[in-house]
């Protein structure tokens, strides 16, 4: 199997793609400018307790307070918190590197009640250090923990702790304790660490340097809380793609091809640390076309991410999401009329519509409570070979999950972890003839008003060399024939224009980019928003 990554940084976001064998399995997608992500910490403040939750609300600067309950508190909390009482004292001093407590200092306060409550741990008012654990979803604000941890390749770290931990993925008896006894000799004193999956089989040095630079995370970052109040951000990953990159990243990968220098740059010297040899997989892409459409991606986006998802001989699945839940639908279309053995029939639509299950899960990202009413099958051997061969389907899953046996009635239940909020498209498109108002218009209208906006670019910003992105029909039109459109424009304005079709774009949209890729008059961009010239 050929795993690659694509990657498509773009001014407002950056979309990660994984594709075996040119099938896309996994995609992720953030804003540059999102508040809150996994793995950031922050300085907050307790607005008030709730003790029927046995919760506190905190105030991290998101419009909806943020939850932590006691559970997430962590059994190191005293410690924690009696480190955050000193340094807050230390404001009234200097500020410096010099003032910040050793955490060697709280080693010996005790670990916290497993059935406590949290008004003996937090008043309202109070400071605390929390870190992300969920993104915001829905109505909810982020949820949050007081167990700090900095994640690597190979390692997690957490203050305050003094133990190891194995993953329990890690099944050689004998690797668990190679690794148990090796960390043990190296790691700092009063920091717990947890050894990852990817840890099998990697040298002492590694794992050496990458518990220097986590714990090196910590230091660098704490003396932050002696110059700050809450809320405020203490410490948040150093780009975006890294903190994608570093869940998704596998060694096997093949190549990573991504549309920006800067961001390739920043995955070379990621890759250095965590997987070295590996720099070279990095190819960045300087094509025309998006480079989303290049791999052939887009359409797979847009059918992958429906409401209906086809995936064989007619077969298809309905997904809905509701606040609670995920439902999927299994139904087999027109794969009914093709055989007269219904259970047969039933079982093998089952068995594809779990394969294609499973990828749907990694692909949106679904989480929480997940239930799937499959055909009905009356042979038991069938629903338990359908339920085995799901669990296989998900091997491959690196979110914690448990699979349900398959009910009598077909319905089987899906537990899977969910951190941010499932990724959900709009996959259909304005009206190409009447771009949604109902009233037809000649498209040759639309080409005069692309000239016209040509002629601004020129006149008004004084820019001649610059890209047009329209959709792949119209780009046709424009470059047809031996003297096109696109070569009366060039001639008749003086100008460098690059026609890119661009899948993404509607059947009368465009946009204007320079050569830096940042847009240009972007306001305007569809063509019934516009009042028409009258001349006067």
């Amino acid at each position: 199997m050929v795993s690659e990554l694509i990657i498509d940084v773009q001014p407002r976001e950056i979309s990660i793609a994984v594709i075996e064998d040119k099938k896309l399995v996994e995609f992720q997608k953030e804003a540059h400018n999102i508040s809150f992500a996994v793995g950031d910490i922050y300085l907050g403040k307790v607005k008030k307790l709730m003790p029927g939750l046995n919760a506190a609300f905190i105030d991290v600067g998101y419009t909806r307070e943020a939850f932590l309950h006691y559970q997430d508190l962590g059994a190191n909390f005293k410690r924690l918190d009696a480190f955050l009482k000193a340094t807050i004292a230390g404001r009234t001093d200097r500020a410096d590197k010099k003032k910040l407590p050793s955490i060697n200092r709280f080693a010996g306060l005790q670990i916290i009640n497993k059935e406590g409550l949290i008004s003996e741990m937090l008043v309202p008012g109070a400071e605390v250090l929390v870190q992300v654990m969920k993104e915001p979803i829905s109505t909810k604000g982020p949820r949050l923990t007081s167990e700090i941890s900095f994640a690597g390749r190979f390692l997690v770290v957490i203050p305050f702790g003094d133990k190891v931990s194995v993953s329990t993925k890690i099944k050689s008896g004998e690797e668990r304790v190679r690794l148990k006894q090796l960390i043990q000799s190296i790691k700092p004193k009063n920091y717990s660490i947890i050894v990852r999956t990817s840890a099998e089989g990697i040298r002492v040095a590694e794992l050496d340097a990458e518990i220097r630079e986590l714990v090196k995370r910590w230091e660098d970052n704490m003396p932050k809380l002696l110059k700050v109040k809450p809320p405020t951000l203490i410490y948040e990953e150093t780009s975006r793609v890294v903190a994608l990159l570093r869940d998704i990243f596998d060694p096997t990968f093949g190549s990573i091809h991504v549309n920006s220098t800067k961001v390739a740059d920043e995955i070379r010297d990621y890759l250095s640390v965590v997987s070295p040899g590996h720099e070279k997989i990095v190819n960045v892409y300087k094509g025309t076309q998006p480079i989303f459409d290049n791999y052939a991606l887009t359409k797979q986006i847009k059918s992958g991410f429906g409401r209906y998802v086809v995936f064989k001989n007619g077969a298809y699945l309905i997904i809905e999401h509701t606040e609670a839940m995920h439902v999927i639908d299994v139904n087999s279309g027109n794969r009914s009329r093709t055989s007269s053995d219904q259970e047969l029939t039933a079982y093998e639509v089952n068995l594809a519509a779990a394969e294609e299950i499973a990828r749907q899960l990694r692909l949106r990202d679904m989480g929480g409570i997940i239930v799937i009413d499959f055909i009905d099958m009356h042979e038991t051997d069938n629903r338990q070979k359908l339920y085995e061969q799901m669990r296989t389907f998900m091997e491959n899953d690196r979110a914690r999950h448990n699979i349900l046996q398959i009910s009598r009635i077909g319905l089987m239940q899906i537990t899977r972890q969910r951190v941010r909020p499932v990724i959900n498209f709009n996959t259909s498109e304005v009206c190409p003839t009447c771009l949604g108002k109902g009233e037809i218009r000649s498209s040759i209208l639309f080409l005069d008003e692309v000239e016209r906006k040509i002629s601004e670019v020129v006149s008004i910003l004084k820019i001649r060399k610059f890209k047009l992105y329209i959709h792949p029909y119209i780009a046709a039109f424009i470059r047809k024939g031996f003297f096109s459109l696109k070569w009366k424009w060039k001639f008749r304005y003086s100008i460098s224009l690059k026609i890119i079709p661009d899948q993404n774009l509607g059947f009368l949209q465009y946009k204007f980019l320079d050569v830096d890729n940042n847009e240009l008059d972007m306001k305007d961009d569809v063509l019934y928003e516009k009042t028409p010239d009258t001349g006067s």
